[in-house]
């Protein structure tokens, strides 16, 4: 009887402890969200002063002047306001101060589905007569993109275009070959394609096919490059709709029609 008193014991204490260590576990994780880092304000841990950001922007590198900096839209960034020459930029940068964030765009979640608002280019100063043409030239709607043959996003986009011009004939494609720089390959493969005016060889492109090589000497890459730093198209893909509105990155085919046949 005492030995069955003394293991009841036993157990007691043994499920007491590992009970008592749990709540203190759960106890200490709760203080560490609870803790002046996230309660409090967060310039009560997190600074970015002007000296530091200057070194972490290679301001000096890049020509820029930084004019402000304060807290980003969402916690955890740092907004920095920068200008170089008449122009100005924003970038942002988090408070690990190891990463820098481009072209931030946020959408509040109620906002979700509604109709958004695209930069508009003049759709007239973009010359098309070198472009590759997916789709019948003479169909009434115009989509200008611009695309890298190395960017994932790209490929992706190239197949929704297809499955649209089967569907559509009103819509014709023009392709204005951009390669980013992060492809070394891209531009090799862009000026190749763009000598033949050849839609199969961008499809070889996408197909990841070895490329031809370029049979031309043109100007039509790096017209492309400049055109796109003019619009402040920094990425690809890069749509354009009939009506000028920029849209930029991948959308499948359902949206992207949806965006064509309703005119912001």
């Amino acid at each position: 009887m005492r030995r069955q008193i003394k293991t009841y014991g036993f157990i007691f204490y043994a499920v007491f402890f590992s009970v008592f260590m749990y709540m203190n576990a759960q106890a200490a994780e709760v203080s560490a969200f609870q803790g002046p880092g996230c309660m409090g304000t967060c310039t009560d841990c997190h600074t970015l002063k002007r000296k530091e950001a200057n070194k972490l922007l290679k301001t000096k590198q890049f020509g820029a002047t930084i004019k402000t900096i304060e807290m980003g839209p969402i916690k955890g960034l740092w907004k920095v306001e920068l200008t170089r020459g008449d122009k100005r930029f924003i970038v942002y940068v988090d408070f690990a101060k190891k990463y820098l964030l481009e072209n931030l765009r946020l959408t509040p979640l109620e906002k979700i589905g509604e109709a958004q608002e695209f930069k508009k280019v003049d759709t007239k100063k973009i010359p098309l007569e070198n472009a590759i043409v997916i789709g019948d030239p003479g169909a009434k709607n115009k989509i200008i993109v611009f695309d890298d043959p190395e960017c994932p996003y790209c490929k992706k986009l190239h197949k929704e275009i297809k499955k649209i011009v089967k569907e559509r004939h009103d819509i014709v494609f023009y392709i204005k070959m951009y390669p980013l720089p992060i492809h070394p390959k891209a531009y090799d493969i862009s000026k190749a394609i763009v000598c033949k005016k050849s839609a199969a060889l961008l499809d070889d492109a996408f197909a990841g096919k070895k490329p031809e090589k370029a049979t031309c000497d043109t100007s039509e890459i790096d017209d492309n490059i400049k055109l796109a730093r003019k619009f402040e198209i920094r990425g690809t893909p890069a749509i354009i709709l009939p009506d000028g509105r920029l849209v930029p990155g991948y959308v499948p085919a359902k949206v992207l029609l949806k965006l064509m046949d309703n005119p912001g």
